[in-house]
């Protein structure tokens, strides 16, 4: 899968100014139906092209102080769909976990069975 330094820097919203709070929107709805981690509490900011899943790091596997870290990024294409990714935190770069439709991703984001978001 294609990993990534630093996400591409040209502006959020391809799809236009209407596409950003509806996108964003439904981010944060549907992290509230998440399995792992749910006591706490994720924030959606802007990033690249797209939108990132911050949160605080509670099981500490990544950040021993408990400090906030980079879970997933969304970006949507041109064409419609979207890419999900995932953060590679020991390599520090993003990783390409899959490309579909805005729903289904959120789906897989948030029932990480095989804990590639929610470590």
């Amino acid at each position: 899968m294609k990993a990534l330094r630093r996400p591409p820097t040209s502006g959020a919203g391809q799809g236009g100014a209407a596409v950003v709070p509806f996108a964003v929107a439904r981010i944060e709805r549907s992290l509230g139906g998440r399995t792992r981690y749910k006591y706490v509490h994720p924030r959606v900011e802007p990033e690249g092209r797209g939108w990132k899943v911050v949160s605080p790091n509670c099981s500490r596997n990544i950040d021993a102080d408990g400090g906030d870290i980079d879970i997933a990024w969304l970006v949507p294409l041109n064409e419609g769909g979207w890419l999900l990714y995932a953060r590679n935190h020991a390599e520090g770069c993003w990783r390409l976990a899959r490309q579909g439709a805005l729903a289904e991703l959120l789906n897989d984001l948030c029932a990480d069975p095989l804990r590639e978001f929610w470590q």
